[in-house]
């Protein structure tokens, strides 16, 4: 498969394709331009995942999970099977204002996990000579410690997040899904 980009030119089509030839003195000129066509490898589809299949991917999910395992699969909706799934959970326990978090990870074995396509967020390739490193500032624990205190800081940022509307709602303005359903 060849790296093209947008900024590549289409390719040409034959005179049969765009009309045939048109003689000199007809009177007609020449042909509008044609507006460029980018090539087929550059659409967004579930066609890209051929070159991921049998590596080692970390899949980011809509509800916030990270897995890493290798793709073994994948069908026309993007869902992905993925072998030796391991959940990877964060739990920082530094000031979010600081430049580097510090806190810690727990990881998770899952085995073999099917992905539903839609709720997959980010995709990407795991650079297998930094895979067994630890995340900068993060240091490893227990699973069930970890899975606590992040639950804990998503609840204090959920109640920061309902001050906020709220306060918001008493100056005029409506966050999502605060108005009222009319039957």
């Amino acid at each position: 498969m060849e790296n093209l980009s947008i900024h590549d030119p289409s390719p040409q089509a034959g005179p049969s394709q765009q009309g045939g030839s048109v003689p000199q003195g007809m009177g007609r000129g020449a042909p509008p331009p044609q507006p460029q066509q980018l090539p087929p490898q550059m659409f967004t589809t579930a066609a890209q995942l051929l070159d991921l299949t049998d590596k080692k991917l970390l899949v980011c999910l809509r509800d916030g999970r990270k897995l890493t395992g290798v793709l073994r699969s994948w069908d026309q909706f993007a869902n992905l099977v993925l072998q030796s799934t391991v959940e990877r959970v964060y739990a920082t326990t530094s000031d979010p204002a600081e430049p580097k978090p510090k806190g810690l990870y727990a990881d998770q074995m899952h085995g073999i996990f099917l992905v539903r396509g839609e709720n997959v967020l980010l995709l990407g390739e795991i650079d297998l000579d930094r895979d067994d490193d630890p995340p900068p500032g993060f240091e490893k624990a227990e699973f069930n410690a970890v899975e606590k205190l992040a639950k804990e800081r998503r609840a204090v940022e959920k109640a920061k997040e309902k001050h906020k509307l709220k306060k918001l709602a008493t100056l005029g303005f409506e966050g999502e899904n605060m108005g009222d359903i009319l039957l």
